[in-house]
């Protein structure tokens, strides 16, 4: 067959793509097509700024209002659950050395903690089912609480018949408490102050991605507005005008609500998260050395790792010595930015050095031998000579606690106004940036196309 058999076949068809860039090759070379190039571009350069845009800020709000509403909010309980069972622990340390029954006010004061604790407890197993860590801690929690109150009422029930082993039972239950469940709610309190650090860390990225969108449209907005000067001399089309102005507003707001969230939340972190951290380690701490303290004397000499733990746990709360301006208390000052959160510290050290002069006494009068005036300096009555004792060790830690109570409600009063604050910045601003990107989409469309209606 020849050649010239093979010059009747048909042409082999083209590409569609190759077809359509050569159509828009075409388009290009005239001064509609390239319009209408022009104004693809400047379309979908702006969708794409005011998606990301709500996708990133949507992303920070959910963790702005995850730190002012559910993550501290979930820390504080698990701080709460912390304490709640160490001062159950103390309580009943403190009833058990009345000797009987224990008072009405002791024995409502241990079922409130405990009852506490225990609805804590429900609650955080309810908000922590994705969290293995934090799980395992609560699951934990619930099944040796009941332990722990088991061996407290036995050791009641033995103490009312006037049987030794009572403290055997109350020690054991301390021994539960300190070894098992305190340790259980301090990993549980650091899985959720982890939490509330990375939903801290997500409220405070920059959205890099939708301010470099955003820069780059307002500069292609300006181009665009630059080459219709040059080629009609219209100072402004309107059209590319308005949605110069709304990505203009759009980024700005965003700009602008990213940096009052981050201040705000630097803020609410400095003068509100970190001291609540060392007030709740404070309180803890008190609370432990109350609960040694009353140890000791259930012991009656037996056991001394009571007085030391008391000794370290007062090292840890005001430092060394007789002052009470260090450890903690001396963190706790240095964080407060203002009075109302260094009055209530300043107290507390205050009744430190007095507890601490208490203690010294009550410890004087356990070592040679004088339980009596040592329990009443403990926990008030009248002494081994009949005199009654109004200024006990009891008495100071009451002060403290109080105190450290007053300083936490001030400072979760500043969390919550600058948490809420960087949650109010950043309110209405996903919703906002994809309106305003939308609205400068329709402008700068109009704006094209009313130039291109003068080719017609």
């Amino acid at each position: 067959m020849g050649p010239t058999a093979l010059s009747g076949l048909p042409a082999p068809r083209r590409p569609v793509w190759a077809a359509r860039a050569e159509r828009l090759r075409a388009a290009a070379t005239t001064e509609p097509g390239r319009l209408r190039l022009i104004a693809t571009l400047l379309a979908a350069l702006l969708l794409a700024f005011g998606a990301v845009a709500a996708w990133q800020t949507a992303q920070r709000v959910g963790a702005a209002r995850a730190v002012a509403t559910s993550s501290q909010p979930l820390s504080a309980d698990a701080a709460e659950i912390y304490r709640s069972l160490a001062d159950a622990d103390t309580t009943a340390a403190t009833g058990f050395l009345v000797g009987g029954a224990a008072p009405a006010d002791v024995t409502s004061r241990y079922s409130t903690d405990v009852r506490t604790a225990a609805q804590l407890i429900a609650k955080a197993a309810a908000h922590n089912a994705g969290s293995p860590l934090g799980q395992a801690q609560v699951t934990l929690l619930s099944e040796r609480l009941p332990v722990y109150t088991g061996l407290v009422e036995t050791a009641r029930a033995d103490n009312r018949q006037g049987l030794p082993l009572g403290g055997a039972y109350l020690r054991y239950a301390n021994e539960q408490m300190a070894g098992t469940l305190l340790p259980a709610a301090q990993k549980l309190y650091r899985a959720e102050t982890g939490s509330l650090g990375v939903d801290y860390a997500h409220a405070e990225q920059v959205p890099w991605a939708a301010l470099c969108l955003g820069a780059v449209a307002l500069a292609a907005l300006a181009w665009a507005q630059r080459r219709l000067y040059r080629r009609t001399r219209r100072v402004f089309n309107p059209g590319l005008l308005a949605g110069f102005v709304a990505t203009a507003a759009a980024l700005l707001w965003l700009a602008g609500g990213q940096l009052t969230a981050r201040v705000d939340l630097h803020d609410s972190w400095a003068h509100g998260a970190r001291s609540l951290d060392v007030l709740d380690a404070a309180r803890i701490d008190a609370l432990q050395a109350r609960g040694d303290e009353n140890l000791t004397l259930v012991a009656r000499g037996g056991d001394t790792q009571y007085e030391t733990l008391y000794e370290r746990e007062m090292t840890d709360l005001a430092g060394p010595g007789p002052g009470g301006d260090g450890g903690l208390l001396g963190r706790a000052l240095a964080l407060a930015d203002e009075n109302g959160g260094r009055a209530p510290v300043r107290a507390v050290a205050a009744d430190v050095v007095t507890w601490r002069a208490r203690h010294q006494v009550v410890r004087a009068d356990d070592t040679k031998g004088d339980y009596v005036s040592a329990v009443a300096g403990a926990i008030g009555g009248t002494d081994s000579a009949g005199h009654l004792i109004s200024a006990t060790t009891g008495q100071s830690f009451d002060a403290v606690d109080a105190g450290l109570r007053q300083a936490l409600d001030h400072e979760t009063g500043e969390f919550q106004r600058s948490a809420g604050a960087a949650r109010d910045a950043l309110a209405g601003l996903p919703e906002g940036a994809a309106a305003l990107a939308a609205l400068a989409v329709a402008a700068s469309l109009m704006g094209v196309s009313r130039r291109l209606s003068e080719y017609r």
